[in-house]
């Protein structure tokens, strides 16, 4: 799905409709607007306003009688401790005033569902839920509620969502983006009743090393992510892009790459006439069963002939008709590697989903059922027509795209038109049926046009509008300004981390590490980064082979170039450790290290000890 690959040239369609300004309120309206919820996000739909208010004090404790209960408790009361809260206690049995009451009845399943909750608030705080998920969003109602003050109105709210996918999409493929932001991302998801994460990206093969390419992620840093995930009831689904986009795995193996009828290799393209090339994907698959608990699998399946055409291949033809028969197309071909990786995702007991733009209608060969259909791009097979054919459809319209140094989502607008999941590319629908929820995209398209810390700063707003778009209805306030002043009474999740912070103030220091010296100026950047100045340059990674516009290759050199306000790979991230600072560069994510000659060089920190660095 990348532009910077041959991508996509696509325009929004519609107009933004025009906002009449609201006339001044009158008595009555400012009667309503005092009985109004309490501000959240996603905006609370219901809210029945009582006489009083819970107050919350250093008495106040966590009830929670089952293990259910407990699980949900032990969540908050280190949420609240990360809020600034204090150490609340969990406790079992009866409650008292100032108590916080976590309560999971299955029974309350026909009203709430396995997400919905009920929260009370009066001398007691309650949160019931049918189920622990849904528990646990009741807390992030609360906590953003406490974001806001100590005292909460006396009420009563129902929250049910009205989609049950409610997600973003973040392709680390190719690119690396860091741990800590991508931590970050699933907090905030969760606080925001987000409960989807799909993954793109590379995970170090112990199988496969010679597809071990930077950047990828080791194995125990996935195990992390995906336990916060668990956590914080975010389903964190991978996705291996095939059989198109295959490049950062077959770059190393002509064997598996598709080969056009002027015997050029493709090394983006996985030959999927080959048994090899089957056994060798669901071996991927089988590594990443290892870190991953999702019991969804993404294949990608988009894309597979940019730039090319299914003519240029005829073994495709040969081998779909070999197997289907006369009348079957080269596409069929495509499907049925598709459907073959659903066959195997299902024997491991998860569902397969796939993009929706290889879905022409050319082929002959239905999808597998059960598949689910991620819908991105308008093609000639719309939405309302997979929906007929028994197929779930997720809303990932390229409306709601971010892409670094490309095209960015116009949240304003989208909320100033009341966009929600029907609201698809080239097809509005005017029933929700089979429509399972909608979710952000980010992509790396020029992976230097912007930092992690400038793509934060686009995510947030949009990453709002989607819980909001999703979970309930999606244009509470009458305008967008009202709407992101939501955003900042509730703040970010506890346990959210300031990556902008630079831990040295600006000055001249000299670095030392490794025998290596230099005085250097520090400055920090816009986005929070630092710049490296001296008297020959501003510190930069440049050479090597290029991915995406980014110099991916470990080893090349960290030179002094023409300073570049604009230019992000002379952009560095100062990490404190306990003796000492690494220096990682703001785009490739790999640290600087010192050879045994003495030239500073860039490496994944797992390849060789990133140099430590100490500043005077």
């Amino acid at each position: 799905m990348l532009e910077a690959l041959g991508g996509r040239v696509l325009r929004l369609v519609g107009a933004v409709a025009a906002l009449t300004l609201p006339a001044a309120p009158t008595p009555a309206v400012a009667h309503q607007r005092q009985a109004a919820p309490p501000v959240t996000v996603p905006a609370l739909t219901n809210w029945t306003p009582k006489t009083g208010s819970y107050a919350f004090d250093s008495d106040t404790r966590l009830v929670a009688s089952g293990a259910a209960e407990r699980k949900v408790a032990d969540t908050l009361a280190d949420d609240l401790r990360a809020a600034g809260h204090g150490v609340v206690r969990v406790v079992a049995g009866a409650s008292r005033p100032g108590d916080i009451v976590i309560d999971v009845r299955p029974s309350a399943r026909s009203t709430l569902g396995t997400e919905g909750y009920e929260l009370s608030s009066g001398r007691r705080l309650s949160v019931t839920g049918a189920t622990a998920t849904g528990a646990f969003y009741g807390t992030r109602t609360l906590l953003q509620l406490l974001t806001q003050g100590d005292r909460i109105p006396a009420g009563h709210t129902t929250d049910v969502p009205r989609y049950r996918e409610r997600g973003v999409g973040v392709c680390g493929c190719y690119i690396q983006v860091s741990l800590p932001w991508l931590e970050n991302l699933v907090r905030e998801m969760a606080y925001h009743k987000l409960n989807q994460l799909l993954l793109e990206l590379k995970v170090k093969s112990d199988a496969h090393p010679e597809a071990d390419t930077w950047g990828y992620y080791t194995k125990d840093e996935i195990r992390r992510l995906v336990a916060l995930g668990d956590r914080y009831h975010v389903e964190i689904i991978p996705e291996i892009n095939s059989p198109g986009h295959m490049d950062p795995w077959i770059e190393n193996r002509p064997d598996l790459q598709l080969t056009d009828s002027d015997g050029t290799k493709q090394p983006a393209r996985l030959d999927v006439t080959q048994q090899a090339a089957f056994d060798y994907y669901t071996s991927l698959m089988d590594e990443y069963a290892q870190v991953f608990t999702a019991k969804s699998w993404h294949m990608g399946a988009d894309e597979y002939m940019l730039g090319s055409d299914y003519a240029k291949y005829p073994q495709m033809l040969k081998y779909a008709q070999e197997k289907y028969g006369p009348n079957a197309t080269p596409q069929d071909a495509y499907v049925d590697f598709v459907n073959r990786v659903q066959a195997y995702a299902a024997s491991k007991g998860k569902r397969l989903r796939i993009w929706n733009d290889g879905l022409t209608g050319a082929n002959t060969v239905p999808v597998a059922a059960g598949t689910t259909v991620e819908h991105w791009l308008n093609v000639a097979v719309k939405p309302s027509r997979l929906i007929a054919q028994g197929y779930a459809v997720m809303n990932a319209s390229y409306s709601l795209y971010l892409v670094r140094g490309g095209f960015h989502s116009d949240t304003e607008a989208l909320y100033d038109q009341s966009w929600d999941p029907r609201s698809f590319e080239g097809e509005k629908l005017t029933s929700s049926a089979g429509v399972t929820g909608a979710k952000i995209s980010l992509w790396p398209d020029n992976g230097r046009g912007e930092t992690e810390n400038e793509v934060a700063a686009e995510l947030w707003p949009a990453l709002r509008h989607i819980a909001q778009a999703t979970w309930g209805d999606p244009h509470p306030d009458t305008t967008y300004a009202q709407f992101t002043a939501r955003g900042t009474a509730v703040g970010h999740a506890p346990g959210w981390r300031d990556l902008t912070k630079v831990p040295v103030p600006d000055g001249t220091y000299t670095f030392r590490a490794d025998g290596v010296s230099y005085p250097a100026e520090v400055a920090r950047t816009a986005d929070g980064y630092t710049t490296l100045r001296t008297a020959g340059g501003c510190l930069e990674i440049r050479g090597g082979k290029l991915t995406l516009n980014v110099p991916l290759q470990p080893g090349v050199e960290a030179t002094w170039q023409p300073c570049d306000s604009e230019n992000t790979l002379q952009r560095w991230e100062l990490e404190p450790t306990a003796d000492g600072y690494h220096l990682t560069n703001a785009i490739t994510r790999m640290a600087l290290t010192v050879t045994d000659d003495g030239r500073v060089v860039q490496y994944p920190p797992d390849q060789r000890t990133p140099a430590l660095w100490h500043l005077s």
